[in-house]
């Protein structure tokens, strides 16, 4: 991660009128919904030229949703895409380091991402599914645009809430443009990237999310959303049966999750060098796409369900085995992208398979493929990518159906509360998972960290030699002076603790030497510790307060921290965010 030492500021006149004014922030807002709206817009044509040049597609074809393929094409184009990006890759790699997501922004770095590095990852996007890797290009459409909303607001100055309610602007805009539904991506920003609702932020959230889908659409005349067939009125049962899909995409989606983290395991313990790996990972996508080119690219091409349903149900359950294979291995072997445009098509693949396999069973149901699919879709999407409200709207922009909206919102809660209990992770935090990081979503825990021993200890502590004698002790260190002593020894490492008032208990003898005493000998705390872990330290220590080192190998005291002062200094700094949240400051 890496962020410029200098970013362009506007004037201080104008940066003061901004954070003085709601509505100047909801201006900003407009203002990265519409630039992320000409990121998708971009970055989305870019990828159909590449396939264009590189697949020998007729213009206004999509790759994914093409039924045949040269296989000459089909095979080296990703074997050899692959291969260069794996290269590429690696070479920038030794200088660069890796790039925050906007889920990692907003929880830990306050909403601050590198433009440049930003810039970075959405080209790494676009080549992947420009080869025909299986991957999803919401990654780099949410990551650039955000980065330029970021950029927007260190540019003003914002505070901390401002600066990620812009970045979830950004990458509202990026998802209402990308699917067509402005809805649905005010939601994905409010669930996902921001990772609450509050009313102050309902404005910016909703205007940045209807102006990057109104660029989008006026610069992409096609639809960019999901088509689905005609869909009749659901029974009742129907919205009971909807939970069970839900439950089976949940198990799905975990599976699907620790697929990728098994493929990424096993390109470790064979050695294959990172660098190869994308190569590797384009072999089998190529040799997949032989079968169905639908298993290629992001897969949007192949949301156009009304087209994809017509084939024959083996087709699509070929299909349903090889995307789910393809995706796994794209992700797994190092290709940059996302998980979202794959479980959308995945989805609603399995809806569709499902319904059949119900009329097949118990024809008297009568189940209709195409909302299933929708169900499918929106259930194995809240497993895998989080925001069960966010498919709910993108479910009711492409149906319009309300009862139908009934059954998908079913199904959603049943699959997130099963994913949630069962695996507890999105597909985005079980990779912070497998690289060690410990958050779980958006919200705003980088103040936590913010906050450390080094900023709440008091410098001016007071020690003592540990040999001196408890009579010198007590003439230098009356009742009342102070609670405790810090002891040292000679060369000034830390000692232990010296309680003043048990110093001056009358059944101590004066002869008795300091070293007898002394508390806490080895339980110290580090300037880096958070305050967190400052609190589960004095409890595990049962102290009041405990001195501060500047390493345990050397031991040189820096300080001292006390329970109280810690736990009052993160009462008032919970309260502080709550306020925040609330639109209260």
């Amino acid at each position: 991660m890496r962020w410029p030492n200098r970013t362009f500021e506007v004037p201080h006149r104008l940066r003061a009128l901004v954070r003085a004014r709601e509505s100047s922030v909801i201006v900003l807002a407009a203002l990265a919904g519409s630039l992320a709206g000409l990121v998708v817009a971009g970055m989305g044509e870019l990828v159909s030229l590449m396939h264009l040049s590189f697949f020998g597609l007729d213009p206004g074809e999509r790759l994914s949703g093409v039924y045949s393929l040269n296989p000459i094409y089909a095979f080296l184009v990703p074997t050899l895409g692959g291969l260069a990006f794996g290269l590429v890759t690696s070479y920038i790699s030794r200088w660069r380091g890796s790039e925050v997501d906007p889920v990692e922004a907003n929880a830990l770095h306050g909403g601050r991402m590198s433009l440049r590095g930003s810039f970075y990852v959405a080209a790494q996007t676009v080549w992947s599914s420009g080869v025909g890797a299986s991957v999803g290009l919401e990654a780099g459409y949410t990551q650039l645009a955000s980065g330029i909303a970021s950029t927007l607001g260190r540019a003003f100055r914002l505070r901390r809430s401002d600066m990620r309610m812009l970045v979830g602007c950004g990458a509202a805009g990026a998802i209402a443009g990308a699917f067509g539904a402005p809805l649905g991506g005010a939601f994905y920003g409010f669930e996902l990237i921001i990772g609450s609702y509050a009313v102050a932020s309902l404005a910016p959230v909703g205007m940045a999310a209807l102006l990057g889908y109104l660029t989008a659409q006026a610069f992409t005349p096609d639809r960019l959303g999901i088509e689905t067939g005609t869909i009749s009125n659901l029974a009742v049962h129907d919205v009971v049966i909807a939970g069970a899909l839900g439950l089976l995409a949940a198990a799905f989606g975990i599976l699907l999750m620790r697929g990728v983290a098994a493929c990424e395991m096993l390109f470790t313990k064979a050695r294959v060098r990172s660098s190869l790996r994308p190569m590797l990972g384009g072999v089998v996508v190529g040799l997949l796409a032989m079968l169905s080119p639908q298993v290629m690219s992001s897969g949007h091409g192949a949301l156009h369900l009304t087209g994809i349903f017509k084939l024959p149900l083996a087709t699509i359950a070929m299909i349903f085995a090889l995307k789910a294979l393809a995706s796994t291995v794209s992700l797994g072997s190092g290709f940059r992208g996302g998980l979202f445009f794959a479980s959308l098509l995945l989805g609603a693949l399995g809806g569709q398979l499902f319904a059949v396999g119900l009329n097949t069973l118990w024809p008297t149901l009568n189940a209709n493929p195409d909302a299933y699919a929708i169900i499918g879709m929106s259930a194995l999407s809240v497993a895998v990518i989080g925001g069960p409200l966010t498919m709910v709207f993108i479910a009711l922009e492409t149906t319009g159906d309300l009862w139908l909206t009934t059954a998908v919102l079913i199904s959603v809660i049943i699959s997130m509360q099963v994913t949630r209990e069962f695996f507890g992770y999105s597909f985005t935090t079980w990779r912070f998972h497998l690289r060690g990081e410990t958050i779980r979503g958006a919200a705003d825990v980088g103040w936590i960290r913010d906050l450390t021993v080094a900023q709440m200890m008091r410098a001016d502590v007071r020690t003592t030699p540990v040999e001196a004698t408890l009579s010198a002790f007590r003439e230098a260190f009356p009742l009342g002076s102070t609670n405790q002593v810090i002891a040292v020894d000679e060369e000034g490492r830390y000692a232990g603790m010296i309680l003043v008032a048990e110093a001056h208990a009358a059944e101590l003898p004066a002869t008795v030497p300091l070293r007898d005493i002394l508390r806490h000998r080895d339980h110290v705390m580090l300037p880096q510790m958070t305050a967190q872990e400052a609190i589960r330290a004095f409890e595990k220590y049962e102290a009041e307060a405990l001195a501060v080192v500047d390493s345990v190998e050397r031991g040189q005291v820096l300080g001292l921290l006390s329970e109280a002062h810690t736990l009052r200094r993160f009462s008032d700094a919970s309260e502080r965010q709550r306020r925040e949240l609330l639109g209260e400051l």
